[in-house]
Parts: C-alpha cells; structure tokens; sequence
C-alpha cells in the first residue's frame, strides 16, 4: 500500500488556529499561522482574525497589531473583526494611545467600526483615566450610526469613575435607565452590577450621593420619584 499523507489546506489550518484561539493558546496559534507559509498554504482572513485574538486573551498586544500590519503583505484584507481584535489587545495591554489611533484608521482600512470596537476603545480610555476621551467616543457613536450598549456605558461609567467625576457618571446611568439599555436577557445580568457598581464607586466619597444611586439596584426601571444630590 503506498503511503497515503494527509496535507492540511487551509481550512484545516484555519479551524486549528480558532481552536487554539478558543483554548487559549496563542503560542500555537501563531506557529500554526507561520507554518501555512512554509507549506504554502495561503492563509483565510478568518484564520489571521483568530490568531489576532488569540494574541489579544493571551495579552500579547505587540503581536496582534504585528499581525494586523503584515496583513496586506499577505494579500489580505483587515476587517472589523480584525481591527477590533487588535483594539481590545491594546486595551488588554493599557495602550489607549494606540487603541484610539487604530480606532481611527479604521475608516482608511476600508473597516467599518462597530460597538465591538468602541467598546474596546472606551475600556481602554477607562484604564488609562482618559474619561473626556471616552465621553468623546461615547458620544460619537450614533455620528457613526453605531448603537451604544450596556458594555459601552458601563465602560464609560468606569472612565468617569476613575477620573472623579462622580455628577458624569450619574448622568451615563440615568441615561441608560431612561433608554432602557439595561433591560438585557440573564444572562447579561452580570453588567448591570458592574455599571451599577462603577456608579456607587464614583460616589462613594461624595456626601449625600448614596440614597440617590442606589435607587436603581432594586429596579432599574422603577418609575420612581428620585432626587440629585445637593451641589
């Protein structure tokens, strides 16, 4: 019987490289992603998205916006998924600077930026204290006919958090109850105490806040009568 050998293509590799994402394993990803060179299997843009994200859990934010870059070289094109893989890497890493210029880049990629992407972008405002930043993206969104959501908000809740602006963080929440972005499924129950949270963590220094702040933990859409703090 002649030997018979089974050659990866690329949608073998590209299934190994996604399962390594999901497992994880960003090391295996991208030696998965280098051998398609040396067997000269041309790599899917899906296959590149996974290891990006692969990088991105795996806190490696140099080698996801490295992989981004070598894209074109690669005839490939970045996408959404791509570009906001690469942002969520660099806020994973604290490099608001460049999650914000690769957030901007995206229209001359030919990428669409989502919430996805704006998500990452705020966080990454959030951790490096840049909470004017991060109102400023919150509130171009709809600019970019993108819909914030619970992540945005609470996102930019922790950005005026971190930056003292106890009165901001107020108004994100109060905005958010009135527009009813917190009526999620169950499962996206575990925001609402992060939001709710951030909120009170905003306030928590700030005499005469908590009985109002509190109010929404009950039930965020309780019509009740509710009074701001004294300024």
């Amino acid at each position: 019987m002649p030997d018979k050998r089974i050659i990866p293509d690329e949608i073998s590799y590209s299934a190994a490289i996604s399962a390594c994402e999901k497992g994880g394993q960003w090391q295996m990803a991208m030696s998965l992603l280098d051998s398609m060179s040396s067997t000269r299997v041309v790599p899917y843009r899906s296959s590149c998205n996974a290891a990006i994200s692969a990088c991105e859990k795996g806190g490696q934010w140099e080698m996801a916006l490295g992989l981004l870059r070598t894209m074109p070289a690669m005839r490939l094109v970045p996408n959404e998924v791509s570009c906001s893989a690469a942002i969520s890497a660099c806020e994973k890493g604290s490099q608001w600077q460049l999650a914000l210029s690769l957030l901007n880049s995206m229209p001359d990629m030919k990428a669409t930026p989502n919430e996805i992407s704006y998500n990452a972008a705020i966080s990454a405002c959030a951790k490096g204290r840049q909470w004017e930043l991060a109102l400023m993206l919150l509130s171009s969104m709809p600019d970019m006919k993108v819909t914030p959501d619970e992540i945005t908000y609470s996102a930019a809740i922790s950005a005026c958090e971190k930056g003292g602006q106890w009165q901001l963080a107020l108004n994100i929440l109060s905005t958010m109850i009135d527009l009813r972005v917190m009526q999620q499924p169950h499962q996206q129950q575990q925001y609402h105490y992060v939001t709710i949270n951030s909120a009170i963590s905003a306030c928590e220094r700030r005499s005469g806040c908590w009985p109002w702040v509190l109010w929404p933990v009950g039930d965020p859409h309780e019509t009740t009568q509710r009074q701001e703090p004294q300024q």
